[in-house]
């Protein structure tokens, strides 16, 4: 079984599924560690750097009280989780950011939704479930 898995989490319904299908491959494991991952995207041209970090900072705080709420729900049912917030800067993909933190981790599964919050359709992945796909060095499952 997986040992330490990483969920992408952009806050979309298949995420949340991810969130879930994540649940259960800790519970196949005693010693299972999930890694709740979110890629926030610096959105618009960066021409204050001052304003960009103000920004950025504003963004990423208001995640936090959702990823404290997952982080709890995974503490109930004894599952030790570690969630992190990262910014994607810019002209750096989401998915790269997500590629290297299960590398540096040593995740042996990354579990994500086939798309998310994005309005962009794909044929049939998002692009960042469709980078990770491509690129990573463990085996990835996508929910649908």
């Amino acid at each position: 079984m997986h040992k330490r898995i990483l969920v992408a989490y952009d806050g979309s319904l298949l995420s949340r599924k991810a969130i879930e299908t994540a649940k259960y491959q800790a519970a196949q494991e005693s010693d299972s560690e999930v890694h709740i991952v979110t890629v926030m995207d610096a959105a618009g041209p960066i021409t204050n750097i001052n304003v960009s970090r103000s920004i950025s900072n504003d963004l990423i705080e208001k995640c936090r009280p959702q990823m404290k709420k997952i982080e709890e729900e995974f503490e109930r049912e004894d599952i030790s989780v570690v969630t992190e917030i990262m910014l994607a800067e810019q002209n750096v993909r989401p998915g790269s950011l997500i590629c290297k933190y299960a590398k540096i981790n040593e995740i042996d599964l990354i579990i994500m939704g086939s798309r998310g919050l994005s309005n962009i359709r794909k044929l049939f992945l998002g692009s960042v479930s469709n980078y990770v796909v491509q690129k990573a060095e463990c085996p990835v499952l996508i929910i649908k």
